[in-house]
């Protein structure tokens, strides 16, 4: 029996795709849902034509986060996964939302863990002068970008790297490091992993 994963998004959605596309032949998880919580996210047309089983919660009807996350929960639970992935979901989790998925949540984030929790990595990153910059899939846990460190890849910061050129050349790496780590992942195996 497969793993079933659900994908939450918020955007564009390219981390899902990677995801989707990488649970196929021997993989031991598939995506059984990708939840979006604004509306016309371009991720959710994607999914869509990977066949992959849509739905939005849209997080601006709701007068609380905890009501939004009684709504994502019963959407979820229609769908029984076992892993969330959030791959670019912009919603920041309440301790009770994250506690009933504990250890079965994952995260990528646009930075080397533990630097740069937050937005604006790629700038950050610049302005402190470092000398690489990368991204980083951990567990999630009640604090933001805080949880255990499962995978990373790292790139050089160019002289000339702009926050946006940076992140130009750090999102396919993403790519390649979050399926790497789901299936490393389902398949028991919590070390970490350095993309090479």
């Amino acid at each position: 029996m497969s793993t079933r994963v659900a994908i939450l998004i918020s955007g564009g959605g390219s981390n899902m795709v990677a995801l989707a596309r990488s649970m196929t032949g021997d993989h031991p998880a598939r995506p059984c849902l990708v939840v979006s919580n604004v509306p016309g996210a371009g991720g959710l047309a994607k999914a869509e034509s990977l066949g992959i089983p849509t739905l939005c919660v849209n997080h601006r009807k709701y007068e609380s986060r905890e009501e939004f996350e009684a709504a994502l929960l019963e959407a979820l639970s229609y769908y029984t996964p076992d892993i969330i992935c959030l791959a670019g979901f912009m919603r920041i989790l309440t301790p009770d939302f994250v506690r009933q998925w504990d250890g079965r949540m994952l995260n990528i984030h646009p930075s080397l863990l533990p630097l740069y929790k937050g937005l604006d990595t790629h700038s950050r990153a610049i302005a402190a002068g470092d000398a690489e910059a990368g991204c980083t899939v951990h567990e999630v846990t009640a604090a933001l970008d805080d949880g255990p460190i499962l995978g990373q890849a790292r790139v050089t910061i160019a002289p000339d790297d702009t926050p946006d050129t940076l992140a130009a050349r750090i999102l396919p790496l993403e790519h390649a490091l979050y399926p790497a780590v789901l299936r490393r992942f389902v398949s028991g195996d919590r070390r970490v992993f350095h993309l090479p």
